[in-house]
């Protein structure tokens, strides 16, 4: 049986204003809904992504507004996705590795100014927040690790 990843959601104080900073970012959305009792939410899609994010208050999480942690979204051109959210307004990180050369650590704890040596796959990060200060983290990846199972789209049967 397949888990796949659909929505991750994200606290936030003010659902119009988190909404219009994620729609500058390039993110599609899917869904603004109102319900009973001032519950609403939206769900938003980056741009090249098959799974979204829910934002939301207290009705829809009880997790604090900024509570968000360490949520990556993949890039294949870091130093490009950097300048599209700096260009978006958005006060972004500059580009760092870990010290470690492996994955970076919570918080800025070992990171090293800079692509990561070689340009390695998955070792260069950018890091942000959105208007709560929930935290997002770009990551550059250009080689898949093997073993690495992807999802094939076939348009139509004759793909087959």
């Amino acid at each position: 049986m397949d888990f796949k990843l659909e929505v991750i959601v994200i606290p936030v104080s003010d659902i119009d204003r988190a909404k219009a900073f994620y729609l500058s970012l390039g993110f599609r959305q899917d869904a603004d809904f109102t319900g009973e009792g001032g519950f609403r939410l939206a769900q938003l899609t980056p741009p090249g992504s098959t799974a979204s994010i829910i934002i939301g208050g207290p009705e829809v999480t009880e997790a604090a507004p900024g509570s968000v942690r360490g949520l990556h979204l993949i890039v294949d051109d870091i130093e490009k996705a950097r300048a599209e959210l700096v260009t978006a307004g958005v006060d972004a990180s500059e580009i760092f590795h870990d010290a470690g050369g492996v994955f970076h650590h919570a918080g800025t704890k070992n990171r090293v100014a800079g692509l990561a040596p070689g340009r390695a796959t998955y070792g260069s990060f950018v890091s942000f927040t959105d208007p709560d200060g929930n935290e997002f983290l770009l990551q550059e990846i250009t080689t898949r690790l093997a073993g690495r199972v992807e999802e094939v789209v076939y348009r139509n049967a004759r793909d087959l």
